[in-house]
């Protein structure tokens, strides 16, 4: 235990650490949980459209079975005489909030307590916090979110699951992110099932300047074929236009959680829920910093620590830095305190350049050296190349060929260096050669067929895409945390719906895809557009971080739930009747 070392709590007791005035225990996941149906009235046992909605008065809470003897060492120690104060040290956001304060509250303890709120595990850290303990009322609101959260979920799963079970005499699992979820996966199969490839074709032409230039698509054979002919009795390109233009690419920003998730399935065939755990453990074992974080931003304050801190990667991977501008400070891209919300930006700790790498399991290293890559890609150059078209004519039609040359490869230069086993990539980028007569010979000239393609199977990848993006469009401008799911819930929700079957994981051990299962097809076949909506999951994403912010008061919100709930159940029945 970090924080038992650092504080002398070094005795070990039962279900908890003792030591310089100090007792140091742990709770082992929710240990306290909504109560279910049967406990506010035994009816509900049964399952009955009559009964709905069950829309709780006063939430009633149980202990887990699983933990109900931590929760009385816990409930013991909180009620001991020589104990004044509580310090709340559970994981920093919403959910750590919610787990302490209802053990609180279920154990009867009415001490004050306060809040340790960190980034970094690293021992200095801890000691940072300790001397600047926060008060609880400062996160009041935050509680305020997560129980808004974990009550409309509760509501939503326990009246939709009994209302389409009851209705459609089968049991159905209905959750308030889960369903969106599931529905972007069989409305993106279904779309691929209807897609028609449409077949269209180019004239590619060999030219004696050394490149190749292809023409339009186009869609008619013969059309094409025609062309082919003209050309190939003309053999004679006219040059009608070099452009040549230097373009840039900034560095990729930091890594957020859903950020690395997506780069460590695309590159590595991770799971969300995979990288996570791997993440998590790299935070424990203090080499990264907090990674349930939805920022890829540091602030002002930490500026010189990153700065300090590249510095330090950079000898420990012997990597020359770039940056050549001395009035603005490389690190100042990756400055926006107004997009750190709890916590920066995944990096890598100081304590890891200290640390055995080589002892690590493997996914823990490769999801290291992504963070470890993208905190020197974003504190790097741009990457600067030379993009010229050539443009030709032939038989009364244009040809093009475009060529890219490297000016200054920037941060893909660090990408290249420290990913290189990953990536596993070749030179991308083809110079054109220089053209300087007004005429090109055609050395041959061939005709191309290709079609278009459907889209894509969701991976990973792009389903954290999807739920971080939905209902984007239709969002307020400026609303933050846009789609459905936040960072923390996103790889669990994935597993759960894998669990429950309604998804399932098809293709190689590095590229699989996410398919719904026909039981996750029948279930999104009689959702109302409601219930599988993202928008509406996204717009109460949006609204419980107005919450958080103390924007918006929660009975407000709890309100606007519960007559949504009822208004489902009365008119869905209506339908099906």
């Amino acid at each position: 235990m970090s924080y038992a070392k650092v504080l002398g709590a070094t005795s070990r007791k039962d279900g908890y650490l003792e030591g310089n005035g100090y007792l140091v225990s742990w709770c082992v996941g929710h240990l306290v949980e909504l109560a279910p149906p049967n406990i506010y009235d035994e009816k509900f046992i049964k399952w009955s459209i009559a009964d709905l909605p069950i829309l709780p008065q006063k939430w009633q809470y149980l202990v887990s079975a699983s933990t109900k003897k931590q929760f009385g060492i816990l409930q013991k120690l909180m009620h001991r005489p020589d104990v004044d104060s509580i310090v709340n040290s559970c994981d920093s956001g919403r959910e750590g909030e919610l787990i302490f304060r209802l053990v609180y509250q279920q154990a009867g303890c009415k001490k004050p307590f306060s809040r340790l709120w960190l980034s970094s595990m690293e021992e200095n850290a801890i000691r940072e916090g300790f001397a600047h303990l926060k008060p609880s009322t400062e996160y009041d609101a935050l509680y305020n979110a997560a129980l808004c959260r974990e009550r409309a979920d509760w509501m939503v799963g326990i009246n939709a699951s009994r209302l389409f079970s009851c209705l459609y005499g089968q049991p159905l699992a209905v959750g308030r992110v889960m369903t969106p979820v599931l529905a972007m996966t069989v409305v993106r199969e279904a779309a691929i099932a209807a897609f028609v490839p449409e077949k269209f074709y180019t004239v590619d032409l060999e030219l004696t300047s050394g490149c190749t230039a292809s023409s339009r698509r186009i869609p008619e054979k013969s059309v094409a074929e025609n062309l082919l002919k003209a050309c190939r009795k003309e053999m004679v390109a006219t040059i009608q236009r070099i452009t040549r233009k230097e373009k840039s690419e900034n560095p990729p920003s930091l890594y957020d959680l859903t950020t690395l998730q997506r780069d460590a399935n695309r590159l590595l065939g991770y799971s969300a829920q995979q990288t996570l755990d791997y993440v998590q453990s790299l935070y424990e074992k203090k080499l990264t910093t907090y990674p349930r974080t939805d920022s890829c931003y540091i602030t002002d304050d930490d500026e010189e620590m990153l700065e300090e801190l590249t510095e330090e990667l950079e000898g420990f991977l012997d990597i020359t830095s770039t940056d050549v501008d001395e009035a603005v400070p490389r690190t100042r891209r990756t400055v926006n305190r107004e997009k750190v919300t709890d916590h920066h930006a995944i990096l890598p700790t100081r304590s890891m350049l200290q640390a055995d790498l080589d002892a690590l399991p493997k996914g823990e290293q490769n999801v290291l050296k992504l963070i470890i890559a993208r905190t020197l890609m974003a504190v790097s150059t741009p990457f600067r190349y030379l993009e010229t078209l050539l443009t030709t004519e032939c038989a009364g039609e244009e040809f093009t060929a475009k060529g890219k040359e490297v000016l200054e490869e920037g941060w893909k230069a660090v990408e290249r260096k420290v990913l290189a086993d990953i990536l596993n990539r070749k030179q991308e980028l083809t110079a054109l050669p220089n053209v300087a007569e007004n005429e090109c010979g055609i050395l041959n000239a061939e005709l191309k067929e290709g079609q278009t393609t459907p889209p894509k199977h969701f991976t990973e990848d792009l389903l954290l895409h999807a739920m971080e993006t939905a209902s984007a469009d239709s969002m307020p401008e400026g609303v933050e945390r846009q789609g459905i799911g936040t960072p923390a819930t996103r790889a669990a929700t994935i597993e759960k719906l894998v669990q429950k079957g309604f998804l399932e994981r098809k293709g190689t051990k590095k590229t699989k895809v996410l398919l719904p299962t026909d039981k996750g097809k029948a279930l999104i076949t009689v959702m109302p557009e409601e219930i599988q909506s993202a928008d509406m999951t996204a717009d109460w994403e949006a609204k419980l971080l107005q919450i958080e912010r103390s924007e918006m008061e929660p009975e407000t919100f709890m309100t606007e739930i519960k007559e949504m709930i009822s208004s489902l159940v009365t008119t869905t029945e209506a339908t099906k009747g």
